[in-house]
């Protein structure tokens, strides 16, 4: 190829490549594979991904199965679990004093002691059943917050055992009123899920709920909901509702629904019951 010949392939070559882009740039564009679809997979905050891992059945099931092995029980079934709790409630005023007779309530029996400084009150059960219990008390004399308590369940006594709390300062005739008692029957499981319970998440006051102790090693937040501090204040939401709950669901997992109410038949709700905004 002579000189001339070479200059005219070399700027022939050159025209096709700019009418080439001219047009590409103003008539089309390359054709570009679409993008892969994103993989399939758990999606939501990491709120609701635990949510959802924690709502079903199963996983409910799950917990169930390692919680009994960490209290040393025997697991139950779901069935059992939502199986309504016998129920028993006192709502009539009872004036306890030093020295005078015990007094049976709701599977309980209760009578006052002298422990140095203070006024215990002695709560025996009578019942073949672990206990969940409230026994609700007015002391004679306002200033009890200053008496130092003594460690004790607050929220569940075992069958055929004795919890003994402070409820105030001593004096002399001092008198402290029950004016409600109220317990239900618990299954081990039902038992060691309650002990765990901070007693404030269940409305007892702090007057008492400071001496609380549990065998459990599970430590929950004792700070309830402001729609459930609310239910509570007004009435519409009780210590059997609250405690019924936490018997059937560990509080290191699952928050009391405010609509949850005790249950009055067996398997009234699939449990886990969580609220339905979560």
């Amino acid at each position: 190829m002579t000189d001339p010949q070479f200059r005219t392939s070399v700027l022939l070559g050159g025209a096709l490549v700019v009418v080439l882009v001219m047009v590409v740039r103003f008539c089309g564009s390359v054709a570009i594979p679409p993008k892969p679809p994103p993989p399939q997979g758990p999606s939501g905050t990491a709120t609701q991904l635990l949510s959802k891992s924690t709502t079903s059945p199963a996983a409910y099931a799950r917990f169930l199965e390692s919680d009994a092995a960490e209290a040393g029980v025997r697991a139950p079934t779901i069935d059992e679990m939502a199986r309504k709790l016998v129920y028993r409630v006192d709502e009539a005023r009872h004036v306890l004093e030093l020295g005078k007779p015990p007094i049976e309530l709701a599977g309980l029996k209760l009578h006052l002691e002298r422990s140095g400084d203070v006024v215990t009150l002695i709560i025996r059960n009578t019942t073949a059943s672990d206990l969940g219990y409230e026994v609700s008390t007015m002391p004679s004399w306002s200033g009890c917050n200053n008496a130092s308590p003594l460690p004790f369940n607050a929220n569940v006594i075992a069958k055929g055992t004795i919890e003994s709390r402070v409820e105030c300062s001593w004096r002399d005739g001092m008198t402290i009123a029950v004016t409600k008692v109220e317990t239900f029957e618990v299954s081990p499981l039902e038992s060691w899920y309650l002990g765990a319970v901070p007693p404030q998440i269940l409305g007892i006051e702090d007057r008492i709920a400071r001496g609380h102790r549990s065998a459990s090693k599970v430590r929950c937040s004792a700070v309830a909901s402001q729609v459930v501090r609310t239910g509570i204040e007004r009435g519409e939401i009780g210590w059997r509702d609250l405690a019924d709950f936490y018997s059937r669901h560990r509080c290191q997992t699952y928050e009391f629904p405010p609509s949850y109410r005790a249950f009055n038949q067996d398997g009234q709700r699939q449990l886990p019951v969580v609220d339905s905004n979560h």
